[in-house]
């Protein structure tokens, strides 16, 4: 079978796409796209919200939840696609997803905001481990460089209208509509998606295994417990007494980095060589990315006194750029991985330090626009790169839990730079530290990430074989 050996209709490399993939590569794409602009949309609004709300303090739990609960996710859905198929965990996703954006559209403090979050991060978790799942399945290996960055281009158009979108929504209609006004693109997703994953049931023999099913249900577990660790620890960074704070981050701490290291790879810490190296640089990149992109928009609001449509409009380019560095290393597949991954990592140092000056409030927003795309454009020459090489460890049968795998290490560096740099935030908002030294704290810890995943990179290899089995532990 051309397309991955798993028994669906495969596609040649030369074979035109059957209405029946086309319908598929739609749905995906419409997936991300779903997901994409609720994330920009949202992180606009996000500086609004707080204000209304009073919500400086959990500005960070408010990230940091949406990312945890998409970590459970990305570790449940994995093996739920590979043994149900993937039409019912899709409507699962769409279905938690749009309950999610019905919570946050009444919420009437930001803690149930955080909730509605929550939800929203349990439902976009099976929208990425699907996506990247089916690409393995249906498209053969010469065609999958290009799928991972047509659903790239899943970004593009929710980068260009979904902060507008947010900003003026938020600006002249008021910020709850920003998660109603996209409850119906949820229900046109669930609609045209569904009917083509039909094609693909459950994984050969995955049924057939009551101990993988088992194994599958500790690692959900672990997973739970690892996020509520996180969670401790980032209460804990916002907690006003010393000793409180103190006893929250070192049990959460202690409860969340065991659970870690079953749920990871072996030699994640050490960035060993080969997947573990991989899983380590998506951690270290997405950290990287969120450490800026996440609090630019709060620093247009805070220092310079931009309206939320500007606030938006400051992030736009990066997110472009990073589909435009994805379609560059698409087109050379032969790239040694690990040179590209450096490359990247540098690439997005550049593009922290450049940003840096936005703390001044008499530096212009439109400098730190392009500041930005630099290091948009850094995260997508690593991003494909990294994909690609980690699905190639994917066994047969097993495309859903590598991509579950990968998938987990972006909302791993999402979540723990999320609460962390929510907690610098929140320190600044009830201490004499200033904001402009907390955003600035933030940048400078992207710069070290970047920096240590240039590192890291070097030990980043191909799989052996086209297909052989990633180390995913289960104790």
């Amino acid at each position: 079978m051309a397309a991955g050996g798993t028994g669906e209709p495969g596609l040649s490399e030369k074979q035109a796409l059957t209405p029946a993939q086309r319908r598929l590569g739609v749905g995906l794409v419409l997936g991300v796209t779903l997901v994409a602009f609720e994330t920009t949309a949202v992180i606009t609004a996000l500086p609004t919200i707080t204000d209304e709300l009073g919500g400086d303090a959990l500005y960070g739990v408010t990230l940091a939840a949406y990312t945890l609960a998409q970590l459970v996710s990305l570790v449940a859905m994995g093996p739920f696609a590979d043994r149900r198929g993937a039409r019912l965990p899709f409507i699962a996703a769409v279905s938690t997803f749009t309950i999610g954006l019905v919570v946050a559209a009444i919420a009437p403090t930001m803690a149930v905001v955080a909730v509605g979050r929550t939800l929203q991060g349990m439902g976009a978790g099976g929208f990425s481990t699907l996506a990247y799942a089916l690409v393995r399945r249906a498209f053969p290996e010469g065609r999958q460089p290009t799928m991972y960055a047509i659903l790239s281009a899943g970004w593009v158009v929710p980068s260009l209208i979904g902060p507008a979108f947010g900003g003026l929504i938020t600006e002249h209609v008021g910020w709850r509509w920003v998660f109603a006004g996209i409850i119906p693109l949820a229900a046109l997703v669930a609609l045209i998606s569904t009917g083509p994953m039909r094609a693909f049931g459950p994984a050969p023999d995955a049924t057939a295994d009551p101990t993988g099913r088992r194994d599958d249900l500790i690692r959900i577990r672990v997973a739970a417990i690892a996020a509520a660790g996180i969670g401790v620890t980032a209460i804990g960074l916002q907690a006003e007494q010393l000793p409180l704070a103190i006893g929250s981050v070192v049990i959460g701490l202690g409860v969340a980095i065991p659970m870690l290291r079953t749920l990871m790879p072996d030699g994640i810490l050490r960035a060993r060589s080969g997947f573990p190296a991989i899983i380590a640089c998506r951690c270290l990149a997405t950290a990287t990315f969120l450490g800026v992109d996440s609090f630019v928009p709060l620093a247009a609001d805070r220092i310079h006194g931009a309206k939320p449509l500007q606030q938006g409009f400051v992030i736009i380019g990066a997110s472009l750029t990073w589909t435009l560095g994805q379609v560059v290393m698409a087109r050379r597949p032969d790239a040694r991985p690990d040179r590209a991954v450096r490359l990247g990592f540098l690439v997005m140092a550049v593009g922290v330090v450049l940003v840096a000056p936005v703390l001044d409030a008499g530096w212009p927003l439109w400098a730190t626009f392009l500041a930005w795309t630099v290091g948009g454009f850094g995260m997508g020459l690593l991003f494909n790169p990294t994909t690609v090489v980690a699905m190639g460890y994917a066994d047969e049968g097993s495309e859903a839990r590598i991509s579950s795998q990968v998938q987990l290490a972006d909302s791993l560096g999402f979540s723990v730079m999320g609460a962390l740099g929510g907690a610098v935030v929140a320190v600044a908002d009830r201490t004499e530290v200033s904001l402009r030294g907390a955003i600035g704290t933030n940048f400078a810890i992207a710069l070290v990430l970047a920096l240590l995943g240039a590192v890291a990179a070097r030990n980043i290899r191909r799989s052996s074989t086209t297909r052989s089995t990633a180390p995913l532990p289960v104790h």
